[in-house]
């Protein structure tokens, strides 16, 4: 697995592409749905920061995660994966 290193507001961190692609489908399809990252912590029970952090790859999710996002974006889990 390939892994690159970026800067997010003055933090590192390291990702693996396919990460990467999770979080920016993430943000695509929440953008597709209409909702802003707040509405979408109201609808998961967590803060707008969290939401924010999944988005900029700061904060990992599990499957259990990413299938309550799929389910509010409407959108059917391989969306998010290669």
């Amino acid at each position: 697995m390939e892994y690159y290193h970026t800067s997010i507001n003055m933090t590192k961190a390291i990702y693996s592409k396919d990460h990467k692609y999770i979080v920016e489908q993430m943000k695509k399809a929440r953008q597709e749905a209409g909702l802003d990252q707040e509405e979408v912590a109201k609808l998961l029970g967590k803060t707008q920061s969290h939401v924010s952090k999944v988005e900029a790859g700061q904060r990992r999710i599990d499957i259990v995660s990413l299938k309550e996002f799929a389910k509010i974006y409407k959108k059917p889990m391989d969306y998010f994966l290669k």
